[in-house]
């Protein structure tokens, strides 16, 4: 599998994050303009070991569609992720078969040092 990184052009924080990048050969997927499809949210699922791991519960939609008051099952996140992109928390990265989710300061750091 290609090195890449699932990440939404008009978030502030992904550009941020992929400014700060080094030079890489990450293939690129805006969530947005390309939905993630059911195959490509298996393989995430696979390295990441659940859909709650991929789920951000900071997503707008997640508050206002009151979710974090509902138990949701692993199928219920699949279905969300599937969906609409907000969901995905972001970015992730597949580098080497190692999968990196979500913006923290520690996850980026380790990015930059195994891209450089």
């Amino acid at each position: 599998m290609a090195n890449k990184i699932y990440y939404l052009a008009s978030c502030d924080t992904c550009r941020k994050i992929i400014k700060s990048l080094p030079k890489n050969n990450l293939e690129y997927h805006d969530i947005r303009q390309e939905p993630i499809t059911e195959k490509e949210l298996e393989v995430l699922h696979k390295l990441a070991g659940s859909y709650e791991a991929l789920f951000s519960k900071k997503a707008q939609l997640y508050k206002s569609m009151d979710l974090k008051n509902q138990s949701l099952t692993e199928a219920d996140y699949k279905k969300y992720l599937l969906q609409h992109y907000t969901f995905l928390s972001r970015p992730v990265f597949i580098i080497d078969g190692i999968i990196y989710i979500g913006n923290n300061q520690k996850n980026i750091q380790e990015v930059i040092k195994v891209l450089s």
